[in-house]
């Protein structure tokens, strides 16, 4: 029994002795994220794609407003090179939070970013800004890498722009509406005896209005005197 304990108290001596012997690197840990950020703003500046893509993981993922997502090493290099391709391309990002786990291994930063390129619709410039949040790993090496980048936009998308409808395809589509009726009801003529005995006409006319037929007036013959 004295044995076993005594080489479990020697076990557990040996374990405090390797985990105080390990050093403390979490401060330099969150600085070398800090300049690798700084580093990686300047090649975006010198618009190097190659260099680029050497801050990713090989199943590193990469994702970026308005695009769909980039999976592996080979689609975030063909998709840097295509931003940077753009003359009016520009990226800058600044970490507020450098986050490292106690293992050391793992860390992320969460900040802020502004870029601008050219929109493919109208061929002019145009501003983003938003946040973003990046995933690093530690290597056995001990350099760190992206394994995820995700960057989410600030700025509401625009209006899309009205349809434009072909001129032969809006007369077709008038053509095929219904006429709509006119609302106004046809009044039959309307027969009224005319208070003098006379017969009266009125069509679509305001009551006491009264449409006469043209009568002739027939003369009266008187007798001659003496004639009977």
């Amino acid at each position: 029994m004295k044995r076993i304990a005594t080489l479990t108290g020697s076990a557990v001596i040996a374990l405090m002795a390797i985990s105080c012997s390990q050093p403390d690197t979490h401060d330099a840990d969150v600085k070398a994220l800090k300049d690798l950020e700084t580093q990686w703003n300047q090649d975006y500046v010198a618009k190097d794609a190659d260099r680029i893509a050497t801050y990713y993981t090989d199943n590193a993922v990469m994702m970026g407003p308005g695009m769909p997502a980039s999976v592996g090493k080979d689609a975030i290099l063909e998709t840097g090179r295509q931003m940077v391709a753009d003359p009016a391309m520009t990226l800058k990002f600044q970490a507020s939070k450098v986050v490292v786990s106690e293992s050391g291994d793992l860390g992320y930063t969460q900040g802020a970013y502004t870029m601008t390129l050219t929109d493919p619709r109208t061929k002019k410039p145009i501003d983003d800004h938003g946040s973003y949040v990046t995933v690093y790993r530690k290597m056995s090496d001990g350099k760190w890498k992206v394994v995820a980048d995700i960057a989410t936009s600030e700025v509401p998308p625009s209006a899309p722009a009205p349809a434009m409808v072909k001129r032969h395809e809006l007369k077709k589509h008038e053509a095929k509406k219904p006429s709509k009726p006119s609302g106004k009801k046809h009044k039959a003529a309307i027969v009224k005896r005319h208070p003098a005995g006379r017969t009266s006409h009125r069509s679509k006319r305001p009551p006491g209005l009264y449409a006469t037929k043209h009568v002739k007036p027939v003369k009266k013959h008187r007798s001659k005197p003496g004639v009977s």
